[in-house]
């Protein structure tokens, strides 16, 4: 009997939040086994939460949440720990605006048991040639300073065993920004059975993005600091094993 959470940070969707609800509460309602959908607002200055508690009222297997703005690293990381704390045997992580299909979840659902972690490699981008460039440039920096080539680190359409996951947890810092980049390096470091399926990547729904060029320069200059450091601190854990 698998029990799955399906993960999902929010920031300011009013305008995505009811079809993310709707596009992804069946599959949790299929599943059953006391699967949920989680969607955790991030402290929201719109209507955001508001709208995720009136749906709820007909929905048994969605629990909306809600906690301070933290960032969408530090939300992913928190939805990850609720998770694991309620018994997920599964754990399922794509963001609220709307770029990632539901019906591409499936393939990865059949895969769960022959993985530690299925991710999507989102192929044809369609969020904007940005976009596309700091995916690239990730890629060389996780390569610089990890020493592991990782297709596609930070994409927000992941299948994980809880099992697996409970165990690498510690091993990220509290609040951090980025991650579902440092659970990608970690397994990859660690060896980890992952498998890369293509996926699907539309344009944004609805809404604003919130991410912009200058806000990108900035979380990329503190991520390569962060990542010097918490690169010896992974190679210690490492050879710990």
């Amino acid at each position: 009997m698998d029990k799955l959470y399906i993960i999902i940070p929010a920031y300011n969707e009013q305008e995505n939040i009811k079809n993310v609800i709707n596009d992804w509460y069946p599959i949790v309602e299929e599943i059953g086994n006391e699967s949920r959908l989680v969607i955790i607002d991030d402290g929201s200055k719109d209507a955001t939460y508001q709208i995720m508690q009136e749906a709820a009222k007909g929905l048994a297997a969605f629990e909306p949440v809600t906690k301070p703005n933290g960032g969408h690293g530090a939300t992913v990381l928190y939805g990850y720990k609720y998770a694991i704390e309620a018994g997920a045997d599964y754990i399922f992580q794509t963001d609220s605006d709307g770029q990632t299909l539901p019906d591409e979840f499936w393939q990865f659902w059949e895969m769960r048991e022959d993985y530690d972690m299925v991710i999507g490699q989102r192929k044809g981008r369609q969020d904007g040639l940005a976009r596309v460039f700091v995916t690239k440039v990730l890629k060389l920096v996780l390569r610089l300073c990890f020493h592991v080539n990782i297709p596609d680190a930070n994409t927000p359409f992941r299948l994980m065993k809880a099992s697996r996951l409970k165990e690498q947890i510690g091993l990220i810092p509290d609040n951090y920004n980025l991650s579902n980049v440092l659970i990608s390096v970690i397994y990859a470091k660690k060896r980890l059975a992952v498998k890369y399926l293509p996926i699907t990547f539309r344009p944004r729904q609805g809404g604003t993005n919130s991410i912009n060029m200058k806000k990108i320069i900035r979380i990329g200059r503190k991520a390569f600091k962060d990542f010097r450091h918490i690169n010896r601190y992974l190679n210690y854990a490492v050879k710990s094993v």
